[in-house]
């Protein structure tokens, strides 16, 4: 360790403990919440490779939450994150999972400033205790003094932070004869199904599930690069789904419109881009009248971009006759460009409409509720964290169905859930359906995993009977 080092003030841990009740149905109970920022350290070692001490390399804060009148011997635990990369994990802990959540309204009908937050009765703090952690440049983690942030933003460094976090906190609580589940969203995803992998190999620390909720196991199926055919396969269902909702399809039932999009989708239309100047023109014509049926898109149109239909591209042009835009996170919510003749949405109106909301319910109750108290602005969603390095996926696309294949193949009691929202055009319903009917799994292990279906968006919570409905699930994932 330097002289430098050794001079530095050495930071400690800074938590505030609180508690509450909350009441449910069933009755009320009594929590104890901690929230602070907890110091990751690792150890050094001296040129002739002697132990040196330990060296403070992050601050990581952590919200957690535990029901006061259990055995803690058996009372799940499930660890909570978000994705972006550069997210906090502000929104499964304000939106469906914590015992306080917002209250913003939905597509169509949103609250104006200053929102709202209630207590959540349907909270998975009725089955499992919780632990919201949010990584290094999210949420209040910040890197030590001295350290660089850019050594944390990457696939392979983020969970090696995030897992010793969770190693740091089932040891000092006493939790590791607790069952023990992750929730993660988007590339919270990614980082649980890698996680569970992770834990196993660095700590032979074994999970009971892993929720995935707007699974993305596989970039491949959801990055639009030249040469890669196979997104615009899997988003034509969250197009259709789109279209309906909008009113782009007539009085087609929703449940018609997506199993003909599904069809197309598993067969005539990947054939068909496969061809590519082969296809013949009659064929190619046929599909031009298939897609404009399901998509409310122009024949003129998707034949300009050669029948591929790239999603950005899409949330600009379905509602262009009406001058609107649509959301890409959740494409129920429409707004407006200053620009319609524009080629891309200049923002997303599903993102915009629930920063706000969830920005100020996340403050309000850290600082008010639960007694913690910090002058640095809580990083919601920061673009800090880029560029992401995914260095360990070099000459190929970023996928983790290797990892989660491992980790289900070594711990045969590993189950997964998996939430999908229709109307989310981030995560793709049928993209997650594809990468899981592509893990690497003896059949004896498939029904492990459970894909569940929402008429929602990426935050499928957002929408009240989506949330019940998810609530429900999960409460009886962590008790199954």
């Amino acid at each position: 360790m330097s002289e430098t080092e050794k001079d530095r003030p050495d930071p400690t841990d800074d938590v505030v403990s609180s508690h509450h009740t909350l009441t449910t149905p069933a009755g009320g109970f009594s929590y104890t919440a901690t929230a602070g920022r907890i110091v990751l350290r690792e150890e050094v070692h001296d040129d002739d490779g002697e132990f040196d001490g330990h060296r403070p390399k992050a601050q990581l804060f952590v919200v957690s939450y535990c029901r006061d009148d259990v055995d803690p011997a058996t009372r799940p635990v499930t660890f909570a994150f978000n994705g972006g990369p550069g997210s906090s994990s502000i929104w499964l802990h304000m939106g469906l999972l914590g015992p306080a959540r917002v209250l913003m309204g939905d597509a169509g009908d949103l609250r104006p400033p200053p929102y709202g937050i209630t207590e959540n009765a349907e909270s998975l703090l009725v089955h499992s205790d919780l632990v919201f952690i949010d990584p290094v440049s999210t949420g209040f983690s910040r890197v030590a003094e001295g350290g660089k942030p850019a050594e944390f933003h990457g696939f392979q460094r983020d969970l090696d932070a995030v897992g010793e976090m969770i190693r740091l906190w089932t040891t000092r609580n006493g939790r590791w004869i607790s069952p023990k589940y992750l929730a993660g969203e988007s590339y919270g995803t990614l980082r649980a199904a890698a996680l569970a992998s992770h834990l196993q190999k660095r700590y032979s620390f074994f999970l009971n599930g892993i929720a995935l909720i707007s699974s993305v196991l596989d970039f491949g199926t959801i990055r639009f690069t030249e040469g890669n055919d196979l997104p615009y396969t899997l988003f034509l269902p969250t197009y259709a789904c789109l279209a309906h909702y909008h009113g782009k399809l007539g009085d087609r039932p929703l449940a018609e419109v997506r199993a003909d999009a599904e069809d197309l989708a598993s067969r005539d239309y990947p054939y068909a881009l496969d061809r590519g100047a082969r296809l013949p023109a009659a064929d190619r014509d046929a599909l031009l009248q298939r897609l404009s049926r399901l998509t409310g898109l122009s024949t003129d149109y998707l034949d300009q971009v050669d029948l591929r239909i790239e999603h950005k591209r899409f949330f600009r042009e379905l509602l262009r006759d009406r001058g609107q835009i649509i959301g890409r996170l959740d494409g129920r919510f429409t707004g407006w460009d200053a620009d319609d003749g524009r080629e891309l949405p200049s923002y997303d109106p599903s993102d915009v409409a629930i920063r706000g909301p969830y920005a100020t319910a996340l403050n309000h109750h850290l600082h008010t509720t639960l007694g913690y108290h910090s002058d640095l602005p809580y990083e919601v969603l920061t673009d800090r964290v880029q560029p992401w390095s995914y260095k360990e996926f070099e000459s190929k696309h970023v996928s983790v169905s290797g990892a989660l294949s491992d980790a289900m193949r070594q711990n045969a009691h590993l189950r997964v859930y998996v939430a999908c929202g229709y109307y989310d055009g981030a995560t793709p319903y049928f993209a997650a359906q594809h990468a899981v009917a592509h893990v690497a799994l003896p059949a004896a292990l498939r029904s492990q995993i459970e894909v569940h279906h929402y008429d929602a968006g990426h935050m499928m919570y957002g929408h009240e009977p989506s949330r019940l409905r998810q609530s429900a699930d999960l409460a009886a994932f962590v008790t199954g």
